[in-house]
């Protein structure tokens, strides 16, 4: 079964024990609308490849491990989009779920899907119940304070930001979590593969100020320019586009330096180089070597 069709059937059955039972139908379907379309998934696709890279011996363990991956960035997106936050109408080509649903119905859905991530954890413990708790200390570290996407989102509150701690937090925590939980779910240390999580981090949040420059709302399924519009820091800004993709290179290539010794290592640094390839906007690299650009 190919990484996505884990994904997908797993993330199914999580989001149905959800609507089980007397449930509010529209808190139910909510659910259901902020995980569909599942957008590229990146970050459980990391996960799961790196606990394929480091032999997968408990792939009901990693899928579970993937899916609250994803449902904690699914929770983030949903509330990310509030009018208290980026009031964005717009999140994978349809309505964000607070303009489809209302706003009270957004907060419960965000609140919802994160307790939904660690409940999927626990309930596959099995046979493994240390590797289970390991992973539900990584996701707790990754998704609140101090070293947590809530962190990174608070940052944007003060005044005066630390950018390397905004940036490890707002993006890079979820790609830390992504690559020692994959590791973890197949019985390996977590220690080793935090450098490779924040080094795709990184990368992934430069590729994201380059298409937040440079892209239409079409082609990203939400409101561009919205790094200017609110006043963040941003890669563009610091170091112009050619600059910005100087400096993603320069991550890429220590991230697969990074990665540690395992059975599957060629074949995630594979991957990291076909992800790597996806992120930097179509046409981006010929409209920086236009002078001026």
């Amino acid at each position: 079964m190919r990484i996505s069709e884990r994904i997908d059937a797993t993330m199914a059955r999580a989001i149905a024990h959800g609507q089980g039972g007397v449930a509010p139908a529209k808190l139910a379907s909510a659910l259901e609308y902020a995980v569909t379309p599942g957008g590229a998934r990146i970050r459980p696709t990391i996960l799961t490849s790196v606990a394929m890279a480091c032999g997968d011996d408990r792939p009901q363990l990693t899928d579970a491990a993937a899916v609250a991956l994803e449902l904690i960035h699914s929770a983030s997106l949903v509330h990310d989009d509030l009018p208290c936050f980026d009031n964005a109408d717009v999140r994978r080509g349809k309505p964000s779920l607070h303009k489809a649903y209302s706003q009270p119905l957004a907060v419960l859905t965000g609140d919802s899907l994160i307790v939904m991530g660690f409940q999927v954890l626990a309930r596959a413990a099995g046979d493994t119940p240390a590797r289970a708790l390991e992973l539900i200390d990584i996701l707790g570290t990754r998704t609140g304070m101090p070293f947590g996407i809530c962190a990174g989102q608070g940052w944007e509150s003060e005044a005066a930001i630390d950018l390397s701690a905004y940036h490890q937090a707002k993006t890079g925590a979820l790609f830390i979590a992504a690559t020692q939980m994959g590791a973890v779910a197949a019985g390996q240390d977590a220690a080793p593969w935090e450098e490779l999580g924040a080094r795709i981090g990184e990368a992934f949040q430069v590729a994201d100020d380059l298409r937040d420059a440079l892209c239409d709302a079409a082609t990203l399924g939400k409101p561009t320019g919205q790094d200017d519009l609110h006043g963040r820091p941003n890669a563009v800004a610091v170091y112009g586009v050619q600059g910005a993709i100087t400096r993603f290179d320069d991550i890429l290539g220590g991230a697969i330096s990074s990665i540690p010794a395992c059975p599957g290592e060629a074949a995630l640094a594979q991957m990291v180089r076909a992800y790597a390839d996806k992120l930097v906007p179509a046409g981006a690299r010929s409209r920086s070597a236009v002078p001026g650009e």
